[in-house]
């Protein structure tokens, strides 16, 4: 969608010094987000900035959980790019439901809920009260697509 407007929501991820991506290109047979009724679902969106992967490698060996972290609120702007894509608007979210974090880990990495509140500060800052408040998974894997070392995907209602 090439809605030049820009809302409440992207005012303030500018104040936060943050521009909304263009949606990211599908890696393989799926599409961005998915509209359902009142909800829309992201697929998994990674880290990418300009087509590009900033770092690689599992957090705690290659990359460390504060780089990681960084990455998550990379790979959660992506999700509202992808969200805006198919709705139109961010404003007219009305309450980020859910949104699910996996980390590419070292197998004595434990820190997966630190890596992934860089998404959910992300949205907590970006979006007011109740609006920005998610229930959350932080999961710990093996490896992720390109070697990146966040995923996020997030679930939001809208009106």
């Amino acid at each position: 969608m090439s809605d030049q407007s820009t809302g409440a929501v992207e005012k303030r991820l500018a104040e936060l010094g943050l521009t909304l991506p263009q949606t990211a290109k599908p890696l393989a047979a799926y599409v961005p987000a998915v509209v359902v009724g009142n909800l829309v679902y992201t697929s998994g969106q990674l880290p990418v900035v300009n087509g590009e992967v900033p770092e690689e490698g599992a957090v705690g060996r290659e990359v460390s959980a504060d780089s990681a972290k960084e990455h998550a609120q990379t790979a959660a702007l992506n999700a509202l790019a992808a969200i805006k894509a198919e709705i139109g608007d961010l404003d007219r979210v009305t309450r980020i439901v859910k949104l699910t974090g996996y980390v590419s880990s070292a197998p004595d990495f434990y820190g997966q809920p630190g890596v992934i509140n860089g998404a959910s500060e992300l949205i907590g800052s970006v979006f007011e009260g109740e609006v920005g408040q998610h229930a959350r998974a932080a999961v710990g894997v093996a490896a992720l697509p390109m070697n990146v070392p966040v995923e996020v995907d997030i679930i939001a209602e809208f009106r």
